[in-house]
């Protein structure tokens, strides 16, 4: 009889922490944009970093999204790490909602609405319009399904004559609130939280131990205090692989927490107290008596939110010192940039949800087309190089960057593909099409740009007459039209394509066309009045022609960007 009431907690579990995930990812659904605005626009100072922070990890419950945002905003440059400390702080504060959604799922038996709005979801699924609405109804339903059935099962698994029993004598072993005693349980709800990967799963067991009486309530705070820990160290873990950035705030968010918990040891009876004072819970209250299992996760809920807030109230003074801290357990890998050709936005263990990761795609990119900009901008170094040492390395680097281009696309778009496997949002779907051409046109730049520094190393090494002067200076002037195009497309790419002139871009192509006409009728005069050699003149037509190539991929990623048709070269 008792493996299957086990079975069935653990059932139940698994049906929470899906609950919990569904809800989270639909409304970060049906807000994500805005709440990325919002994150991005209200942290001038650490206080309203706190208050955005806090605000944007209720409404998304889930304060690891809000940490992952931050993470990205401070990759970006949009926000320092300091501002970035001071959201992750107000993301404590936020996620204490968790604590007091499930509270309330233990205060009654809330199975029988839940059948109902599981009616009411499946309906809006099949409503276009209203499919995500009735996705977080399904995430919240089966959030407190999960929840009553943990409840009901955790009833019957203390009044199981053999697995209660067992259970009763293991907690009983550790009732003297002891410092050894203490330490386990924190010790513990920290490796559980680690293990599951999911502190409020631990702390719907921790409610449902503590309101069946098994779990003295000292030994459930004491888990609590342990979740909090738990939860950093899987942040860290995550971005073991992530850039140095990411790494710093991650140690941050463990640093906080730590340091909470042990200002809160030192200080935990007056503390307890105050809780139990401010919820009207009395310790020595019997398990039997009426109410106790609603008082008991109210303390629980309570002790949460009254550890984090205090916790960011205190710390939220010492923000700059924590920055400090972190930068210099921290340090970042001294790497040549053009060796370090792994994805500095993208990592495989970051990708929580699918908006999120489309975030972190769309950053990947605009480094990619960063980096095909300083691509070109070699080429145009290697025009005018002399030596032949310094010729030969800086080939050897557009070599390698032209390497670099292809491996960028392929590892994006695995990336992609991986995203659109999840369910997406219409808009979501569109931008990683668009995505998926931007890369492919980015790559072909790095071609191009390939391409042109062949064209200069045959001429460098060949037999063949230099340019002169003329030609050399309207290679320049076609090359600065195309360096004009990349910065255009650039500012695109890190920008915002509301505030975004693209007529500027489609000028630009139209005078590089127009002067490649020009150069290329001005040529063949040139050739047959024996200004220069027709080999001379073919690699000169050569840089020209792909000058305007590149060009035309400029435009094309514009203009997905922009989500305007493809034009015709």
């Amino acid at each position: 009889m008792s493996i299957w009431i086990i079975f069935k907690l653990l059932g139940s579990l698994a049906l929470l922490m899906f609950g919990m995930k569904a809800m989270s990812e639909a409304l970060q659904k049906m807000a994500g944009p805005q709440l990325r605005h919002v994150l991005g626009a209200m942290t001038t100072n650490r206080f309203t970093g706190a208050l955005t922070g806090m605000f944007v990890t209720a409404a998304v419950q889930s304060s690891t999204a809000t940490t992952l945002m931050t993470v990205s905003f401070v990759n970006a440059g949009l926000l320092t790490l300091v501002q970035a400390i001071s959201v992750i702080m107000g993301a404590h504060i936020g996620t204490t909602v968790t604590a007091w959604i499930m509270s309330f799922g233990f205060s009654f038996n809330i199975a029988d609405f839940v059948y109902p709005a599981f009616f009411i979801g499946i309906i809006l699924i099949y409503m276009k319009k209203r499919r995500i609405i009735g996705d977080f109804l399904f995430g919240v339903s089966f959030l407190f399904l999960g929840l009553s059935t943990l409840k009901e099962t955790g009833f019957n698994l203390v009044n199981d004559p053999v697995a209660g029993e067992a259970i009763a004598n293991f907690f009983s072993n550790f009732n003297e609130p002891t410092f050894l005693n203490s330490c386990l349980f924190l010790l513990m709800g920290t490796v559980l939280t680690l293990c599951v990967q999911s502190s409020a799963a631990i702390m719907a067991i921790t409610m449902m131990l503590c309101s069946t009486g098994v779990l003295h309530i000292d030994q459930g705070i004491m888990l609590v205090l342990g979740e909090n820990i738990g939860t950093t160290i899987t942040s860290n873990i995550v971005a073991m692989s992530a850039n140095v950035q990411a790494r710093r705030a991650a140690f941050a968010h463990m640093s906080i927490n730590v340091i909470g918990v042990i200002w809160v040891l030192i200080v935990l009876k007056p503390f307890y107290s105050a809780v139990c004072h401010m919820t009207g819970f009395d310790p020595s209250m019997s398990s039997s008596a009426p109410g106790f299992a609603l008082k008991a996760s109210m303390v629980l809920a309570t002790f949460h939110s009254a550890f984090n807030v205090s916790n960011t109230l205190l710390q939220i003074w010492f923000i700059p010192y924590i920055e400090k801290f972190v930068c210099w357990v921290i340090k970042p890998k001294k790497q040549d940039e053009e060796e370090d050709f792994r994805l500095h936005f993208i990592t495989s263990g970051i990708m929580k949800t699918p908006e999120l990761s489309v975030l972190e795609a769309h950053k990947e990119i605009q480094s990619f087309a960063d980096r095909m900009q300083r691509m070109f901008g070699m080429v145009r170094d290697l025009l005018t190089e002399k030596d032949e040492k310094a010729f030969s390395k800086l080939f050897s680097r557009i070599e390698k960057y032209e390497s670099i281009s292809d491996n960028m696309e392929l590892e994006i778009a695995k990336y992609l593909d991986q995203v659109s496997d999840a369910h997406l949002s219409d808009d979501t779907k569109a931008k990683i099409r668009a995505m998926l051409r931007e890369i492919s046109e980015l790559e072909s730049i790095g071609d191009s740009c390939y391409n042109l520094a062949r064209t200069i190393n045959r001429k460098f090494n060949g037999k063949t007459d230099h340019f002169d002067e003329q030609q050399y200076d309207h290679i320049h002037q076609m090359m600065d039209l195309t360096e004009s195009a990349l910065t255009q497309m650039n500012r695109l790419m890190s920008g915002r394509k509301e505030s975004f002139d693209v007529n500027r871009t489609f000028n630009i192509e139209n005078e590089i066309n127009n002067y490649r006409n020009q150069l290329k009728a001005q040529n063949i005069v040139d050739i047959n009045n024996h200004k220069y050699t027709y080999a001379v003149g073919t690699i000169y037509m050569d840089l020209v022609n792909e000058c305007e190539k590149l060009g035309d991929y400029v435009v094309n990623v514009v203009e997905a960007r922009m989500g305007t048709r493809q034009r015709v070269a």
